[in-house]
């Protein structure tokens, strides 16, 4: 066992909305995944601070014409993780479609497809709950005013044990506007403890907000409830929304998540113990904590989501999320190292926010070096390819093919309001097609590019401030396109991604 301390956030980037189960010795995380695909990322962790990603539940975004676009905001939001009758479960929902659910008998799948539990407008965050003792389940939810015109309360409902249906209309089992200062009431994880049924769920917005308590005999009420945690007089604003989960030594954890701007949501682990009076008391005494003991499990090799990527035989590894469900052939594999990525014919070759062929990952939320090596195979006029940073607003620097056949180190940004990208810097001439690109990213995500085109690394246009989307982090992405037009337009190819601290 160990003894020594970990220091938060224990995933220092964009997974937000965590939940968490324990299966034996073995905890798992999900976290949204919003209009990225693959979608529901899968991690694993043996001591609740290092974590891996195993890999992702959903192949797809369904149904696939709505994400054959990017929908930045939209798709999988707030999901939650169970394991019931030796499978593993995952609910979420959809604000334009309603609640879904998908199971599988391994982490690893296979998962099976979407399946719609309730149809609906606004229908967000939904958690399950079987009930040991009864053999009930149950299923709440919350709403999104944006598609609903309803917030600030949870609907619960009866389900059918096997997943696949609700049994009744459902009832407002806890409405917030009757609670005094209580606000945007969501993201509710259901269980049951102690002979009650307990709703663990956040108030106050993603930036300001608190995690709240709520306690019944029975499920649909009355419940009684309490703030567990927030800020106090840290520096960890909003600490809110995530899962409760038990150590096979009996130890009481809680996963939740921070709202950081440009970096997305990014989680930190707090110590959790009920108190004398039966609730929960989370952090140190309801604030968060910055440093603390580790949890009382065997101690484990440092860990942390796969970042780098070499490529091999043209694969890119489980970190990497397209921007909507891809295209046939976007990237094709071969026998050596890299990505090569074909340069997608596109009308919307101006703006990488309307593209669905950009491959992400998520921005590192402490300062970093971004590099890789880019070989532009294309001698279509106007193919490029880069490295860009992501969101409401973006910029990306990579190469471009000329009229005359040359190609061009260029450096590209739109701002959050622009319709259309427009130089950073003066194109410049990169004779051997290749380039190896560069992006510093300081406190504050600030971005300086810089790219070296055979005679050494030389900066590239003013310092660009990374922005995010209204729920997603920025984002660092790869990606190749041409303008509109018939017929294959060639590709480029990735080597060496790396990502090291600054």
């Amino acid at each position: 066992m160990t003894t020594e301390t970990y220091r938060n956030p224990v995933l220092d980037a964009d997974w937000s909305d965590p939940d968490v189960i324990r299966v034996g010795d073995d905890f798992y995380l999900t976290a949204s995944s919003f209009g990225r695909v693959p979608g529901l990322p899968l991690l694993h962790s043996r001591d609740l601070v290092n974590w891996t990603l195993v890999g992702h539940a959903l192949e797809r975004l369904e149904p696939a014409e709505e994400f054959e676009r990017p929908r930045h905001d939209c798709g999988v939001w707030a999901p939650s993780l169970r394991y019931h009758d030796e499978r593993f479960w995952i609910f979420w929902g959809d604000p334009d479609q309603g609640i879904f659910q998908v199971n599988a008998p391994a982490i690893r799948g296979p998962w099976t497809r979407p399946h719609l539990l309730k149809a609906g407008k606004g229908l967000i965050d939904p958690c399950p709950l079987w009930d040991e003792e009864t053999g009930e389940a149950y299923l709440v939810h919350a709403w999104a005013k944006s598609r609903s015109g309803i917030k600030n309360r949870l609907t619960g409902h009866r389900m059918r044990p096997d997943g696949t249906e609700l049994l009744d209309e459902g009832k407002v089992i806890v409405d917030a506007d009757r609670i005094p200062g209580w606000f945007t009431l969501e993201g509710p994880k259901l269980y049951r403890h102690d002979g009650w049924f307990w709703i663990l769920a956040p108030a106050g917005s993603v930036e300001t907000g608190w995690q709240g308590a709520f306690r019944s005999r029975g499920f649909f009420g009355p419940y009684e409830e309490r703030i567990v945690l927030e800020q106090k007089d840290t520096d960890v604003n909003g600490p809110h929304q995530g899962g409760w989960v038990r150590t096979p030594s009996g130890e009481d954890w809680f996963l939740h998540f921070q709202q950081r701007g440009p970096y997305g949501r990014v989680v930190h682990l707090q110590p959790m113990r009920w108190g004398p009076d039966g609730w929960p008391v989370l952090g140190n005494d309801g604030a968060p904590v910055a440093v603390h003991d580790k949890p009382g499990l065997p101690a484990q090799p440092p860990a942390a989501p796969a970042t780098d990527d070499d490529f091999p035989g043209g694969r890119y590894g489980r970190q990497w999320q397209w921007t909507a469900n891809p295209g046939d052939g976007w990237a094709t594999q071969h026998s050596g190292d890299g990505l090569r990525l074909t340069c997608v014919r596109s009308a919307d070759a101006h703006d990488l926010r309307k593209l669905p062929n950009v491959l992400t990952q998520r921005l590192p939320g402490t300062p970093c070096t971004v590099e890789v090596e880019l070989r532009l195979d294309s001698d279509e006029p106007g193919a490029r390819a880069g490295l860009a940073v992501l969101g409401d607003a973006f910029g990306w620097i990579g190469l471009q093919r000329g009229a005359d056949g040359t190609a061009h180190l260029v450096h590209r940004f739109a701002e959050a309001v622009a319709d259309a990208e427009r130089d950073a810097a003066h194109p410049r001439l990169a004779p051997e097609d290749r380039a190896r690109l560069r992006i510093e990213i300081g406190a504050g995500a600030r971005c300086r590019f810089s790219a070296d085109v055979g005679d050494g690394f030389r900066p590239s246009g003013p310092v660009f401030a990374a922005t995010p989307w209204r729920w997603v982090g920025a984002l660092l992405g790869l990606v190749a396109l041409a303008p509109a037009g018939q017929g294959h337009a060639g590709a480029a190819t990735f080597t060496q991604f790396r990502i090291s601290p600054s």
